[in-house]
Parts: C-alpha cells; sequence; structure tokens
C-alpha cells in the first residue's frame, strides 16, 4: 500500500487538524540515553499552540517509574499533559479483580506494578491468572524456554495479562524480545491473553479519559494523532481506534529500513499491514 503523504513530514504540517496527541515514548522522544530535542520542542509547540500532549508507552512499570526517568534525561515538563504507561493499565485491571493469586512468570519482575494491590504471588496450582513484563535482556534467556509452562498454563486454562505487548525493542544498541513474545507464544498454543498496552483499546480508553479531565470536553477521535515508530503497536493502534497516525520510521524499524528508505521500502513495509499511517517522517520534530 502505497503512502500519499510526504516522506517526512514536521508536525507543524499536521497540527492544526488535531487537538490531541498521543505520543510514544522509547524511539520517539528519547532513544534510552538522551531527549531528542527537535522532539521535545515539537511537542512544547503543539501545546503552546493549545493541544493537548499524552505520552504512552508500552513499558511494563509504572507512569511514576517512567516519569522519573524522563527527568533523569532532562525532558521538560512542558512537552506533556500527562504519562500512561501499559504498567499502569495492567494494575488497574488487576485491582479490578480484587484478591487474587498471580503467577509471575516473567521475563521481569511484577511485583512493583502490583504493590498495595490485594494480590498474592503463588504457584502455578494456586493462581487465578498469570502475569508477564519486563524484557529478555540476557543473552541466555530465551521466551522459548518458557513454553513448558506456558503448555502448563494452558492445561489450567489460566488467563495471561501482558504487561508489555512489545515483541521487541532496542536495549543499549541491542534488539531484544519482550514479555509480548510470550503473549504471541502463550496465544499460538491456544492460550487466552488480554494485552495490557497498545495496540488494544484499554489503555487508548484511559487515556481519553485523562484528555476529558484535561479539557474539559470530548476530543472526538477525528482529531486525535497517534506518534510513534513501530507499526504493529503505535501505528496499528491508531488504526484500530479510527485515530491519525505519524509513523518514525527513524526508530525501531531503521535496522529494516535503513538510513534513507525510498518510497518503495517504506511501502514494503506497509504491505505487511492491512493500513498505513496518515503520514511518516524520520523523526519528531516541529
Amino acid at each position: 500500500m502505497s503512502l500519499a503523504a510526504p516522506p517526512n513530514a514536521r508536525l507543524s504540517a499536521l497540527a492544526g487538524k488535531y487537538d490531541l496527541i498521543f505520543c510514544d515514548i522509547w524511539g520517539v522522544v528519547h532513544g534510552g540515553a538522551e531527549v531528542f530535542p527537535e522532539a521535545a520542542a515539537a511537542l512544547m509547540q503543539f501545546r503552546a499552540d493549545g493541544g493537548s500532549v499524552i505520552l504512552i508507552s508500552n513499558a511494563s512499570r509504572l507512569g511514576t517509574s517512567v516519569v522519573s526517568h524522563l527527568e533523569e534525561l532532562k525532558m521538560p515538563s512542558t512537552a506533556y499533559d500527562a504519562l500512561i504507561t501499559s504498567g499502569d493499565v495492567t494494575r488497574d485491571l488487576i485491582a479490578l479483580r480484587g484478591s487474587c493469586a498471580v503467577l509471575d512468570i516473567g521475563p521481569g519482575d511484577a511485583r512493583p506494578i502490583l504493590e498495595g494491590l490485594k494480590v498474592r504471588f503463588a504457584s502455578i496450582e494456586e493462581a487465578d491468572l498469570a502475569i508477564a513484563s519486563g524484557a529478555f535482556d540476557a543473552a541466555d534467556h530465551n521466551p522459548k524456554d518458557l513454553i513448558p509452562l506456558l503448555i502448563d498454563m494452558l492445561a489450567r486454562d489460566l488467563v495471561l495479562l501482558c504487561a508489555n505487548p512489545d515483541v521487541a525493542t532496542e536495549l543499549m544498541g541491542r534488539r531484544v524480545q519482550c514479555s509480548g513474545t510470550l503473549g504471541e507464544l502463550y496465544e499460538d498454543l491456544g492460550g487466552k491473553v488480554i494485552y495490557a498496552g497498545k495496540p488494544e483499546a484499554p489503555i487508548y480508553r484511559r487515556a481519553l479519559a485523562v484528555a476529558l479531565e484535561l479539557r474539559g470536553v470530548p476530543v472526538p477521535h477525528h482529531r486525535v494523532l497517534a506518534i510513534g515508530d513501530s507499526l504493529t503497536t503505535d501505528i496499528a493502534g491508531a488504526a484500530a481506534n479510527g485515530f491519525a497516525s505519524l509513523f518514525v520510521w527513524g526508530g525501531i524499524h531503521r535496522r529494516e529500513l535503513g538510513a534513507d528508505p525510498t518510497p518503495d521500502a517504506l511501502t514494503r513495509l506497509f504491505d505487511q499491514t492491512t493500513f498505513v499511517p496518515t503520514a511518516v517522517a524520520d523523526r519528531l520534530f516541529w
């Protein structure tokens, strides 16, 4: 599917059509070590012109932790109005269950997400549901090693709550698999998976509710611009929810596209999906 928009769109050319931005963080706002100044400046200008910005991350950490990290990276607080993570949504979903027993299958530690809730961590025999969070950042830690555990979970008909739907991310210049890989493996086995983050609806429902509090009126979906660097989460989520989207190809897809992709290269990438973004750019800038 070809793209009708310019190959390196500026936010200033798009901003007038939208009241609200849902912006990804890793790969768009920063690369792990420092904030991208042009991205921060673009979001600040959008807000200065009357728009609202909600940062949305598939991190399985709580939003307060991500805010602290952004402060360490010197992200201007004036660049966004609110921040929501899939960790926040995971906590909400489990809180709704009340008292329950949870099997933590990793690869990260789910305890910080659930601290203070009526939850106890349990064995597979006692668990009411399972949770997966974090990334496989050790070279000897492979998602497929957990397939026997997933099979045992399937035998007990346990639901898997995936706190980070990303299949892969970049850590210190390395591409590593995330807990979203476990979600895919469990689904392939026939298990039921609930994804707390993008591209699924719960994280967007929460973001729209926050936007209503910020602006005092509901924001129509066609007045929302989602910005992200992942086709399978950010752009897929935008398409599924009726939002416009700006695809930042200089993020997670840079390895497969190269430093200066041709329109044909972008088209081949989009041909792997059932949707195309509204606009594309190598980075977020005004």
